[in-house]
């Protein structure tokens, strides 16, 4: 059986939307500082509860964080490549939560294991510690910050982008 294709309408939208969170991914890591480095608050990571309301959210966070890692990076190729493949792992375990409490959940793990094992591979950086202080940064960005851009976007009805 085949699958109905994409209406164009839907496709452009599906786009845009990933196009505008690539954006601000990007912008927000490279304008905002502290969103690198073995103690990191990364503003931009509040966005990675996107993908609870759209599956938009997934492609844009990657392609935004691959952008700003490109930029950012104190961690060389290894932040740049895997880095972006963990926010992608944890962009699509955030589309498949069953609540918004745990929505902000997995960029919180993946992030704190896969920043870790990166900056310590690259920079020597102690693994257990370093995951302490990103697993932090992560609460601060993910709970602190994107769980009320949430509850903000579930009472406009889970739009990002506006009807």
């Amino acid at each position: 059986m085949r699958k109905k294709p994409l209406n164009t309408t839907t496709y452009i939208r599906y786009i845009a939307e990933a196009a505008v969170i690539a954006a601000l991914y990007a912008v927000l890591t490279i304008v905002i500082p502290g969103g690198s480095g073995q103690i990191q608050v990364r503003v931009a990571e509040a966005l990675t509860v996107l993908p609870f309301f759209t599956p938009a959210a997934i492609p844009g966070l990657f392609a935004g964080c691959l952008l700003a890692n490109l930029v950012t990076t104190s961690a060389g190729i290894y932040d740049i490549i895997f880095g972006s493949l963990a926010t992608l792992l944890a962009a699509f375990l955030t589309s498949r939560m069953p609540s918004k409490q745990l929505a902000p959940l997995p960029p919180v793990v993946i992030n704190a294991i896969a920043v870790a094992f990166i900056l310590n591979a690259t920079i020597k950086a102690p693994l257990l510690i370093t995951m302490g202080f990103v697993a932090l940064g992560e609460l601060i960005a993910c709970y602190g910050l994107g769980y009320p851009l949430m509850l903000f976007l579930e009472k406009r009805g889970g739009s990002i982008l506006g009807k």
